[in-house]
C-alpha cells in the first residue's frame, strides 16, 4: 500500500475525467475527478494507511456508481435488475449497496416508475397481455405489491385488452389463415396469443371471429 506525500496529479491521456495519482514519485492509483474532489487531494498532501484505504474505497464506489449510470443510460431498470447486472460485473457488495442508495435518493431508480415505463412500453411497441407483463416484471425482481399497485392504478389509461389482442392477431393472421381445419387454426393462433400473455377468455372469441373471416375470404375467392 503506497503511503507518503502526493508528488503529482496527472490527467490521463485517454480520459480527461480521470487522474493518475503519484505518491513519493511513483504511480499509485488512477481515480475519477469526483474521487479527487471528495478526498480533497492535492500535490503535497500526505497519504497514510487510513487515508489510502478511504481513497481506495471511495474510488471503488465511484466506479460502481458510474457503471450503474451507464446501465441506466441504456434504459430504465428495476432495483433488482440493476443489482444483478452490477454483481455480474463483479463490483463489491458494499459498493453496489452505496450506488443503489445514491441513485434511489436521486430518484433515478424507482420500481414503481420502472413498472409504469415497462407497461407503457409494452402496450405501445410490443403488446402483451396482463399475465405476460406481470410475469416479466416479476422476473425483473419487482415486488408483487408494486406490480399490483401499477396494474390497478385508476389514473392510468385502461387498456382494452381484447381489442389489443385482436389487432395483434390480425397482424399475424397471414401465418395461420391457411390452416387445414379449425382445430389446427385454433391451436396455432391461440398458442400465438397465449404466449403473449392473453387469457383463454380473450383468445376464444378472437379465434372464432378470425376463423370465420378466413373461411369467408376463401369462399369469396372461389
Amino acid at each position: 500500500m503506497p503511503i507518503g506525500k502526493i508528488t503529482a496529479l496527472r490527467v490521463q491521456a485517454n480520459d480527461s475525467q480521470r487522474v493518475n495519482v503519484f505518491i513519493a514519485g511513483e504511480y499509485a492509483i488512477g481515480i475519477s475527478l469526483s474521487t479527487l474532489a471528495r478526498e480533497k487531494l492535492f500535490v503535497g498532501k500526505e497519504v497514510d494507511e487510513e487515508s489510502w484505504e478511504r481513497l481506495a474505497v471511495t474510488e471503488r464506489h465511484d466506479q460502481t456508481l458510474n457503471a450503474a449510470l451507464r446501465l441506466l443510460e441504456q434504459r430504465p431498470r428495476s432495483v433488482a435488475e440493476l443489482r444483478q447486472r452490477l454483481q455480474r460485473k463483479e463490483h463489491e457488495p458494499h459498493a453496489i449497496d452505496a450506488a443503489i442508495e445514491r441513485l434511489s435518493d436521486l430518484g433515478m431508480i424507482d420500481d414503481v416508475a420502472f413498472s409504469r415505463y415497462w407497461v407503457d412500453n409494452r402496450q405501445a411497441f410490443r403488446p402483451r397481455g396482463a399475465v405476460a407483463i406481470r410475469n416479466e416484471l416479476q422476473r425483473k425482481g419487482v415486488r408483487r405489491d408494486v406490480i399490483d399497485a401499477v396494474s390497478n392504478d385508476p389514473e392510468r389509461a385502461e387498456v382494452d385488452e381484447a381489442a389489443q389482442a385482436l389487432e395483434l392477431a390480425r397482424k399475424a393472421l397471414h401465418k395461420y389463415a391457411k390452416a387445414p381445419d379449425r382445430a389446427n387454426f385454433q391451436r396455432r393462433l391461440g398458442g400465438f396469443l397465449m404466449r403473449r400473455g392473453y387469457t383463454y377468455d380473450t383468445i376464444g372469441p378472437i379465434v372464432d371471429l378470425l376463423w370465420k373471416e378466413s373461411r369467408q375470404d376463401d369462399t369469396s375467392m372461389e
